[in-house]
Formats: structure tokens, C-alpha cells, sequence
């Protein structure tokens, strides 16, 4: 698919067909969009769990009800001890190069033509906990993937783009 397509189609899916899986070969291209995302000095700090057992998307469904449905969830999480500190030393790269990952991992998966949805209501620490992710790392968001179910759309309002000129500022 052309990427301006892409970017422009694709939305966030609040209801999957719960009887399609994706392919194996889907999965990996999603993930190898995500491995190819840029990171601060290119520490590549992001760590990436692929939910899809029943007990997985059970432990997940305990702590969210935004699954909607969908087969796979990604678990995006990033090593707290392997971030670049910022000259000013008052931030660290950990949850940008996160999202910039997990934005990498939802575009690759519209190009593949699977459908997601961006997840951020659930308490990351509990979650972590449950899922016995390591304590170095912390969790920026689920990724939901998997097919629209019949009658599946975008929210009515995911079209509505303020203009450029009140997002945008020439300096």
C-alpha cells in the first residue's frame, strides 16, 4: 500500500472478528516494522511481547477492557536501565523511543492489511507484575491486532483533522 494511504486509512478498531488469526508472516513484518524504528543512539531499548495464548489475552483482559476481541496483542515495553539521558539530564529517551516503536508497529500492520488499535487504559506497573516482565522493564502501551469484525468502522470523528495552521508554527 502507498504509505500517504496508510497513514490516512488506517484507524483504530474497536471490534475484531474473534475466528481470524494473523499469519505468522503478518506477525513478523508488523515486528520487523517496529525492530526497523529509530531509537536515541540506537539503543534500541524496546522490548516487544506477543500475547496470543488464551492465559496471555486473559491476564490482559483482567486488566483492560480495550482487547476488543483481537488474537494478538503486542505488550510494548522498553529497558529502563539501557535509555540515553539528555544533556539537561532531566529526561530520558525510554518512552519516546517506545512510541516511536509502537508507531512503527501500527503502521506495518495497516501495510499488512491488519487492523489495531493503540491501548493506554490499563495500569502498566499491575500489568508488568502479572505478565512477570522483568523489573528493568516498563510497559508504554498494548497494541490490539487482528481483522475488523462485520460492521467494524472508524470513531465518527477519525477523520477530523484541525488544519495545519493551528497546529503549526513557523519560527
Amino acid at each position: 500500500m502507498e504509505f500517504t494511504e496508510v497513514i490516512k486509512n488506517r484507524y483504530s478498531c474497536k471490534k475484531y472478528d474473534t475466528t481470524r488469526v494473523i499469519s505468522d508472516e503478518q506477525l513478523n513484518a508488523i515486528l520487523e516494522g517496529g525492530r526497523l524504528a529509530p531509537t536515541a543512539k540506537n539503543l534500541q531499548e524496546q522490548h516487544i511481547y506477543v500475547a496470543q495464548s488464551e492465559q496471555a489475552l486473559a491476564i490482559i483482559d483482567k486488566h483492560t477492557p480495550c482487547r476488543y476481541g483481537a488474537t494478538t496483542v503486542l505488550v510494548v515495553a522498553w529497558d529502563k536501565n539501557n535509555v540515553y539521558t539528555y544533556p539537561s539530564g532531566t529526561r530520558e529517551s525510554g518512552v519516546e523511543d517506545a512510541t516511536i516503536v509502537a508507531t512503527h508497529l501500527m503502521l506495518a500492520a495497516a501495510n499488512a492489511g491488519v487492523d489495531s488499535c493503540w491501548i493506554n487504559c490499563f495500569y502498566p506497573e499491575n500489568l508488568a507484575n502479572e505478565l512477570g516482565l522483568p523489573e528493568n522493564e516498563e510497559i508504554l502501551m498494548l497494541l490490539d491486532l487482528g481483522y475488523a469484525a462485520e460492521g467494524a468502522e472508524p470513531l465518527a470523528n477519525h477523520f477530523s483533522r484541525k488544519p495545519l495552521s493551528e497546529t503549526v508554527t513557523k519560527i
